[in-house]
């Protein structure tokens, strides 16, 4: 039994899930580098509005109390903000709602806290506005300085996305307590340390609710369907041969119930074959042994009845006795003949000498000859036709003589007095037709398909002449017919209606 993790099922899982997962990955990294890239566009306020709302809160809390904690009101108030910023004390100290900065930024932000006589407060009429630095006739600084936001990369200056807005003053009582900087673009780790631990739950949720529904969704009707094949194999294992598997749809797991399904209906049929191969060997041996037994019973009763010494028979009824036992001695033979060719022929035994130029018109004559004196009898006729192009046929004379003598001998068994029997010969394309015609009483519709099954006899359709030759037949016949026609590559055929009985022998032209 395979372990779970070797399961088809497992594997498929796992890597829709890998995929899924890298999936979601790299869709957050693009979501952020997205973000990053906006610039401006920020949630919330603009970066300059935003530095001043923050120094705004900052000076009016100082201005309350000298003594109060900036870093946790920067930590609680502005800690999960996306703007970037840091605020830096006069006694030099640097509070963040993220970092670490640059260098030249804090070295920068402490110049501009150390001139920070240089700022005037205005009069903003109760709205903030960003301190306004005296000009200056010179200032190489400023000219150069990553705060200006003057500078680029001709000037000196830091890259664009991470070049801050000048910063805004912590004003208390005319004095600048610190500064504020903020940069106008969030760069990717700032961004990256905020959205990640969303963005992680969100791509475990996802992960979680995609595998769920693609199990259930992809792999839950392929569970299904294999599962049906599996318990009609289990069932056609167990004998019910009529157990098939669903075949519906285009996929593999269809190919598989295709297949199966295939291999169960071959089984199926090999299974009804041999049963019906297994009751026709019953049935031969029935047959078989009926059809001798008669004969051997016969000979053993009169044989008995001779060796009587109490019993005293006149020379006539001897001979009479002694001429039955000859009788049922010559049926018996024949039935063994009979049997002896039939198995030859249908076993693909023996071998047929054939010849290419077999003349029609002789094999008729030698039937004819061979029941003249039952025709007499009988008082029946036998007349022949051979068509033009129907002269010779290609196959072993004597054994095409046999066929056309046992059908000959049968219709002779059936055909009423002062009636014809017609031997006949026809080309039809590739093919000579050989046809046997009497004007019986015809056999039934129901017995029609069975006439050339062994020992299979029709007597309860057909009256039976009697008298000298018309003796039944052993029910081998017909079938020693058509299995001489099909070694030579033909097939053989009946009609029959009241009045009108043709066998017919269709035998190719071509070489066999």
């Amino acid at each position: 039994m395979s372990r779970w993790y070797q399961s088809l099922y497992w594997k498929v899982a796992t890597g829709f899930m890998v995929c899924l997962a890298a999936v979601l990955v790299v869709q957050g990294a693009l979501f952020v580098f997205v973000i990053q890239q906006s610039g401006p566009a920020l949630p919330g306020l603009p970066p300059d509005r935003f530095a001043q709302t923050v120094a705004l809160d900052l000076s009016q809390a100082l201005a309350r109390d000298s003594t109060f904690d900036v870093a946790r009101f920067v930590r609680e108030q502005y800690g999960r903000d996306a703007h970037p910023f840091f605020v830096m004390l006069a006694d030099g100290k640097v509070i963040s709602n993220g970092g670490p900065f640059e260098e030249p930024l804090l070295r920068e932000a402490r110049a501009r806290l150390q001139r920070g006589s240089d700022y005037q407060r205005p009069d903003w009429g109760g709205r903030y506005e960003p301190y306004r630095r005296r000009p200056r006739p010179t200032d190489g600084a400023d000219a150069q300085s990553p705060l200006s936001g003057a500078g680029g990369p001709g000037a000196g200056g830091p890259p664009a996305p991470f070049r801050p807005m000048r910063p805004v003053p912590i004003v208390v009582d005319n004095q600048v307590l610190g500064v504020v900087v903020v940069l106008p673009r969030a760069p990717f780790w700032f961004l990256l340390g905020r959205y990640a631990p969303t963005l992680a739950a969100v791509a475990a949720v996802s992960l979680v609710v995609g595998a769920a529904l693609a199990s259930m969704i992809i792999f839950g009707p392929a569970r299904k369907r294999l599962r049906a094949v599996e318990d009609a194999a289990r069932r056609l294992g167990g004998g019910d041969l009529a157990a098939r598997a669903p075949s519906a749809g285009g996929d593999e797991v269809s190919a598989v119930a295709f297949a199966f399904n295939a291999m169960a209906d071959d089984l199926s049929a090999r299974a009804d074959a041999l049963a019906a191969s297994d009751r026709a060997r019953r049935q031969l041996l029935a047959d078989v042994s009926h059809e001798l037994t008669t004969p051997v019973t016969a000979m053993r009763g009169y044989l008995e009845t001779l060796t009587m010494p109490e019993l005293a028979l006149d020379p006539a009824t001897r001979a009479r006795y002694l001429d039955i036992i000859a009788d049922e001695t010559g049926r018996l033979e024949h039935i063994i003949g009979d049997l002896l060719d039939l198995a030859r022929f249908e076993g693909g035994g023996g071998t047929l000498d054939v010849d290419d130029d077999v003349p029609v018109a002789e094999l008729f004559d030698r039937v004819i000859a061979r029941h003249e004196r039952t025709l007499q009898h009988a008082g029946v006729r036998m007349r022949t036709t051979i068509e033009p192009g129907a002269e010779r046929v290609r196959g072993d004379r004597d054994r095409l003589e046999q066929a056309l003598q046992n059908l000959a001998a049968n219709a002779l068994r059936y055909a009423p007095a002062d009636t014809a029997i017609e031997l006949s010969a026809a080309k039809r394309g590739d093919h000579i037709v050989l046809t046997v015609a009497d004007q019986g009483p015809g056999i039934t519709p129901e017995h029609l398909p069975h006439v050339f099954d062994r020992f299979y006899k029709a007597e309860a359709s057909r009256s039976i002449r009697s008298g000298p030759g018309q003796a039944g037949g052993s029910g081998l016949g017909l079938s020693i017919v058509k299995a001489i026609v099909e070694r030579h590559g033909g097939t053989v055929a009946v009609a029959s209606e009241p009045g009108l009985t043709v066998f017919s022998l269709l035998l190719p032209r071509r070489e066999l």
